[in-house]
């Protein structure tokens, strides 16, 4: 099968039309036509019915088109690739991080690239885990590093560096609970106070109901929510709020005297599982490995 053909295809299915696909393709009408007849031969199948000026993909076509275009895009990958590693380079990296990933790693990732790699084109990307699904597998992004438990199990996705990161509250230095319940605070006792969170996932909610009651529902509970725990983070270091969630987020502040982990009556028993997703079978971009070993030593609780 000739990977030209396959790309003479995918410009026919996006353009829906032999003219706009050769002039698209800087090739006649003529060479295009006989292009898909070869991978219709090769094949042994219509790819399209050529219905007067109008195109339409057969059931054959429709199913060969998300292969074609994940075969035409592999290719295209694997030599930028080599051709980096000949030049010494590094290339592109686009990667998404889900809140948690996001505060502990956006910015020391952007330190590092810019140290020891400052050639490679970094982009990093913010937003819902469905969004940045979306965008992977629509290969506008390289990898994710998200909470596993909210990305369902599908044949097209790798999951990798898989790490456990304990959750619980976390709150300024000098807090008021600290010295009014300085052997466990009761969990009615944070109700008194602002609570931060990001969107928390249902799982998490139901976990936090057994734990603690119907007061805990993230719904009533949380006063002050937003997809950037770094945000969080600063607020509850400038007030009275708690913050709930991924306690290795703060670690920071915690490590410089501003925020302390509360201790509670009842332990919160609750972890996220972050980890670094890419596509199944895209060839792996020549920074990738780089990136990857950088989540390994980096998200640790």
């Amino acid at each position: 099968m000739n990977l030209r053909h396959l790309e003479h295809w995918l410009a026919l299915a996006e353009t829906g039309s032999f003219s706009r696909a050769a002039e698209k393709l800087h090739i006649t009408q003529s060479a295009l036509s006989r292009s898909i007849q070869a991978l219709e031969d090769d094949l042994g199948g219509i790819l399209v019915d050529r219905i007067g000026k109008k195109n339409e993909l057969t059931p054959l076509g429709r199913s060969v088109l998300d292969r074609a275009r994940r075969i035409v895009h592999e290719a295209q990958e694997l030599k930028e690739g080599a051709a980096l590693l000949q030049q010494g380079g590094l290339g592109t990296l686009r990667v998404g991080l889900g809140s948690g990933p996001g505060a502990m790693l956006m910015t020391p990732w952007l330190v590092y690239m810019a140290k020891y790699h400052p050639t490679v084109q970094v982009t990093v990307s913010r937003g819902s885990t469905e969004l940045q699904l979306t965008q992977l597998r629509e290969r506008q992004l390289d990898a994710l590093v998200v909470d596993v438990r909210q990305v369902e199990a599908a044949p097209d996705l790798k999951m990798a560096h898989v790490v456990e990161m304990r959750a619980g509250f976390v709150c300024r230095q000098g807090h008021p609970l600290l010295s009014l319940h300085p052997d466990g605070v009761p969990f009615d006792a944070l109700l008194a106070f602002p609570i931060a969170s990001i969107p928390l996932s249902q799982e998490v909610a139901r976990l936090l109901v057994d734990h603690y009651g119907p007061q805990a529902n993230p719904a009533q509970m949380t006063t002050l929510q937003c997809e950037d725990i770094a945000s969080l983070i600063d607020v509850v270091g400038q007030t009275d709020a708690i913050y709930l969630g991924i306690v290795g987020a703060a670690r920071e502040g915690m490590a410089q005297g501003g925020l302390v982990e509360l201790p509670m009556q009842t332990p919160l028993k609750a972890q996220a599982r972050l980890g670094l997703i890419t596509l199944v079978g895209r060839s792996e971009l020549p920074a990738m490995s780089v990136f990857g070993e950088f989540v390994q030593k980096h998200l640790t609780d």
